[in-house]
């Protein structure tokens, strides 16, 4: 369910003193005492390096670009369903949990991690973090101490724009041993991107189910989004005062018209979407401009990728609205 990434999707302490906390702090060989601080401000200290990682799809997804290849994973859905772990030999993960809270314990011990990464989601626009949430991935608080139990918990941010977070990522593949890789590329789909921008479309992102009917995301609240927004890529507001998505029946759509839509591929695929009469009537939809909106993972390698696809639909797309 979607709203389940919100508490995320899309979950403490406040964003301000979580600014001041998220720094690195790691030994820089892999012989001697080891430490990190996550952007919960917790300091994670083992006695060397951490060679066996495991944690959310989201996470370990951006660290396995780098070359840390995980040793058990959970989250969302399926690694084979996942569009970040394309290309990937998954027979070197132990997959512990495929839909979202469920969590092997015993499994997940098993693999023996020295830590488990994963993400931590405001409740708010504001960026608020709190404490009584579980971290994303986590069915519940006491299913996160169970696994807290089994390996230390590292967390990073899921707030602000991606670049920030991009940033944070490779200071933690950098503390464990990884040498990220592809920061060039990152940096000319942006400047792609930019420029498809200039053209002056107008984007909703959504993801829809038919008895809920369709969440329109808050460009503000995502951080891939409002990295997007940096560039000049424009996401009407929806309105509402609930964070990061505005919850809009299907008789109602008709409302939100933009030039160009981008679907969850974590709800309603592309076919299913137009078989919704008041959605195939939007003008992005009549025009063909319905396009995959990827959740990808918070790195150079997978943002690079995001970026230039997203750019390549807007360079395909006219102005419709």
């Amino acid at each position: 369910m979607v709203a389940t990434r919100r508490s995320f999707l899309a979950g403490g302490l406040a964003l301000g003193l979580l600014t001041a906390c998220g720094t690195t702090d790691s030994s820089s060989s892999g012989g001697g005492a080891w430490s990190f601080t996550d952007d919960l401000g917790k300091k994670t200290e083992l006695p060397q390096r951490p060679a066996r990682v495991a944690g959310l799809n989201d996470a370990i997804a951006s660290l396995w670009n780098y070359g840390v290849v995980p040793v058990a994973s959970f989250g969302y859905t399926g690694l084979a369903e996942d569009v970040n772990f394309q290309g990937k030999d998954l027979s070197k993960v132990k997959e512990v949990g495929r839909t979202y809270g469920e969590i092997d314990i015993e499994a997940l011990a098993a693999a023996k991690p020295d830590v488990i990464v994963t993400h931590a989601y405001p409740v708010d626009s504001a960026g608020t973090l709190s404490p009584d949430k579980a971290l994303y991935g986590f069915k519940d608080v006491s299913q996160q101490q169970a696994v807290a139990e089994i390996a230390p918990i590292i967390a990073l941010k899921m707030a602000g724009s991606a670049t920030g977070v991009v940033q944070r990522t490779v200071e933690l593949a950098t503390a464990i041993g990884a040498t990220p890789t592809a920061q060039q590329d990152y940096a000319s789909a942006q400047t792609r991107l930019k420029t498809a921008a200039a053209k002056g479309l107008s984007v909703m992102a959504i993801a829809a189910y038919p008895a809920d009917g369709v969440y329109i995301a808050k460009a503000a609240d995502d951080p891939a989004l409002r990295s997007y927004t940096e560039l000049g890529l424009t996401y009407p507001a929806p309105g509402g005062s609930a964070y990061y998505w505005e919850t809009v029946s299907w008789e109602n759509i008709g409302k939100y018209s933009t030039d160009v839509v981008l679907y969850s591929l974590r709800a309603m695929n592309r076919d299913d979407l137009l078989k919704q009469a008041t959605f195939a009537r939007l003008p992005a939809a009549t025009a063909g401009q319905v396009f995959p909106w990827e959740f990808s993972s918070m790195d150079y390698v997978a943002q690079a990728r995001t970026l230039n696809d997203l750019a390549g639909h807007l360079e395909g797309s006219r102005k419709v609205t």
